[in-house]
């Protein structure tokens, strides 16, 4: 099969592969690219720890092609702490006790980084909703929906 090549901006960088046509999202960022950050779970999407942010908007990468993406801005989990340190995002999730084994933590720290960014000011039901396909089968959500609370009120405190 013929490769192709991908030209994209992967958290904040420009980056360049060459895949075959068929790769999906979550194997080009893995085993192309080489970030592990992205969690490969059910690859049907009914998870989510395979969230990234595409242009703006939550995707789950294990249903999107890497060809798809040409052109657009991606951003994964490595791609969240900067200089200055950890995002809010990441920094309520260890203050709050929103991860348990971590395996679903990736995908909802995506998933919460952009919900912020839509919903500023959520409630709890909102939080609930705002995450509800990003499973979690160790920690019951409770500290996983106060950690998004937590961040956007300290996002909110920043600006």
């Amino acid at each position: 099969m013929t490769k192709h090549t991908v030209s994209f901006r992967l958290n904040g960088k420009p980056t360049e592969i060459e895949i075959d046509p068929r790769t999906l999202l979550v194997h080009a960022l893995r085993e192309v690219v080489g970030i592990t950050g992205t969690h490969i779970g059910c690859e049907t999407s009914h998870c989510g720890v395979c969230t990234v942010d595409v242009d703006g908007e939550s995707m789950k990468s294990c249903t999107v092609l890497a060809v798809q993406v040409a052109g657009k801005d991606v951003v994964t989990v490595e791609g969240l702490a900067d200089e200055q340190g950890l995002h809010a995002v990441q920094a309520a999730f260890i203050e709050e006790h929103g991860l348990q084994c971590g395996f679903c933590t990736p995908g909802m720290l995506m998933r919460a980084y952009r919900f912020l960014q839509e919903n500023p000011d959520p409630t709890e039901e909102e939080v609930r909703w705002g995450l509800s396909g990003n499973l979690c089968r160790c920690t019951g959500y409770q500290n996983i929906v106060k950690a998004v609370i937590t961040a956007g009120k300290n996002l909110r405190e920043a600006n």
